[in-house]
């Protein structure tokens, strides 16, 4: 099992974005479960979004990188500061990725939204084994 953390941009709404993952040993060759939790702040709104993530592994032969896709189901919970109500909304939303991580961890991040997720987020991180 490895950790890791990112941090990066979203769009829809307009965010700076920092989180972290879990990702489980391989369920089936190549299949990991890699559950995170994302928080975006800016857009006058606060996200939190808790993401139940899939990747499929893509190794690159003689390369010390991967390529990985997947996606999965979020929970997110909104926290709107304008109005001044203070205002919370929790909603559903689905999500797709496509990434690129390097066998000491780096990696780069490219998830899109549906239903009620950010449309667009790309993070820089780095995964603890």
């Amino acid at each position: 099992m490895a950790a890791g953390i990112r941090a990066g941009v979203s769009s829809d709404p307009d965010q700076f974005v920092f989180g972290g993952h879990v990702e489980t040993a391989p369920i089936i060759e190549h299949l990991s479960f890699r559950p995170s939790v994302e928080i975006g702040l800016g857009d006058h709104t606060t996200l939190t979004a808790l993401n139940v993530e899939f990747v499929y592994s893509i190794p690159l032969q003689r390369q010390p990188w991967r390529l990985y896709a997947g996606g999965g189901p979020a929970a997110n919970v909104y926290k709107f500061s304008r109005p001044a109500s203070g205002e919370t909304d929790i909603s559903g939303g689905f999500n797709l990725l496509v990434g690129v991580q390097h066998s000491r961890g780096l990696f780069s991040e490219l998830k899109v939204g549906a239903m009620d997720s950010p449309t667009l987020k790309f993070t820089l991180g780095y995964a603890f084994r």
